[in-house]
């Protein structure tokens, strides 16, 4: 009796084409919603936590504000931090702005960043051909350099930079190294920047202190403390004056981020739903509409002795029907439409298997819930009221 009723649902549902076309649209609409906003949102988050990570999550950034008295920090600062317990490296940042001269071609207000060796040791897939900076260059103060890929193509084309002279702020620096092509979404592009040894950079920007510190950490799961720790000695070191520097733990902003992303999804997953919630109202009133033209085929049936479950169950499973057919649409449109949506931001699509079960779950749940009604209306017809229209 369930293979036939599952036969003659599925056969008034293809004999109404029209009808049943414009009302699975609703459901189209609504799983498409679903799971193109849903994965365009979990893509893009994905791209900003994937960029993100690459600061490092197990990594500290100091920011020093200073003093009228201490501007910046020392050397023997920066050596307290190091002691610090479950601290891995520090590595200080100084950057500024001047002018760069290479194979008689000049480029004005490059970023010159000084680093030392921690940054390399820590940054994987940083440099392109070369070395990074190392112990010995920080020691010496010697005066080498990186250079970012669009100087090496401005200024080197088609030439290896390596072992060239390049003039930095009218100091001549040899190139030990050039760097990875950046991805501008990260908003901390190298491509036209150069790296010199810290210690190096202080006399050519004219600085004795450090601004910018990035704390390194040998297990994450410790952060909370050492970034006490580094609170501490940084209030020794400034007179305990707290608005001297910031520090910022990468770990509890990526946990920020993942929660955020999660906000997101729900919410753009609950847009998609009232679409979904459209479409299935659109259903219950085809199912109705369809109840009240085959009064007289319910009346027969009835009257053949057919039981009142049974014709339940038949306008039941068209209304899962015209849902599924809906959701399967839907589930391929919204693919198609997330995946041109993340061709065109340069992101990686993201599909996961709890979106498709969401939106696919959903729209046969829509279609069962809003398919009850007609359905015990059809299986309470009296035989002879239904008989009366014939």
């Amino acid at each position: 009796m369930f293979k036939e009723n599952l036969k003659m649902s599925w056969m008034n549902v293809m004999n109404n084409k029209m009808r049943s076309a414009l009302t699975i649209l609703g459901i189209v609409i609504g799983v498409s919603s679903i799971i193109a906003l849903i994965t365009i949102g979990k893509s893009s988050m994905n791209e900003m936590t994937s960029e993100f990570e690459l600061f490092g999550a197990d990594k500290i950034s100091i920011q020093v504000l200073g003093t009228p008295l201490k501007q910046g920090l020392v050397e023997s600062d920066i050596e307290r931090l190091q002691e610090i317990e479950n601290v891995e490296g520090v590595s200080p940042t100084l950057s500024g702005n001047t002018t760069i001269v290479a194979s008689g071609a000049e480029k004005t207000n490059v970023l010159v960043q000084g680093k030392n060796d921690i940054y390399f040791l820590k940054s994987k897939n940083l440099v392109e051909t070369g070395r990074g900076i190392n112990q010995l260059d920080i020691e010496s103060e010697n005066k080498v350099s990186l250079i970012g890929s669009s100087i090496a193509e401005e200024m080197f084309f088609g030439e290896d930079p390596i072992g060239k002279e390049i003039i930095i702020g009218g100091v001549s620096y040899r190139i030990i190294g050039t760097l990875k092509e950046s991805n501008s979404f990260s908003g901390s592009s190298t491509n036209d920047s150069v790296i010199i040894p810290y210690t190096t950079s202080m006399s050519l920007l004219g600085t004795g202190y450090v601004s910018s510190v990035d704390v390194y950490m040998k297990n994450a799961v410790n952060s909370v403390k050492v970034t006490e720790d580094i609170e501490a000695a940084l209030s020794e070191a400034f007179n305990d004056k707290k608005e001297a520097f910031t520090v910022m733990n990468m770990q509890d902003m990526l946990s920020s981020i993942n929660k955020i992303t999660n906000m997101l999804s729900f919410m753009l997953g609950g847009i998609g739903s009232i679409a979904l919630l459209v479409g299935g109202i659109g259903i219950m009133n085809m199912m109705l509409v369809s109840v009240t033209e085959r009064t007289t085929e319910i009346g027969l049936r009835k009257a053949l002795g057919a039981e009142p479950k049974r014709i339940q169950q038949q306008f039941l499973l068209e209304a899962v029907f015209l849902s599924l057919i809906g959701g399967i649409i839907g589930f391929f449109g919204g693919v198609l439409v997330a995946y041109v949506v993340c061709l065109m931001m340069g992101t990686s699509l993201i599909l996961t298997a709890s979106t498709i079960f969401l939106a696919l779950g959903f729209s046969a749940g829509i279609g069962i819930i809003f398919g009850i009604a007609p359905a015990r209306k059809a299986s309470k017809l009296h035989p002879i009221d239904a008989l009366r229209s014939v």
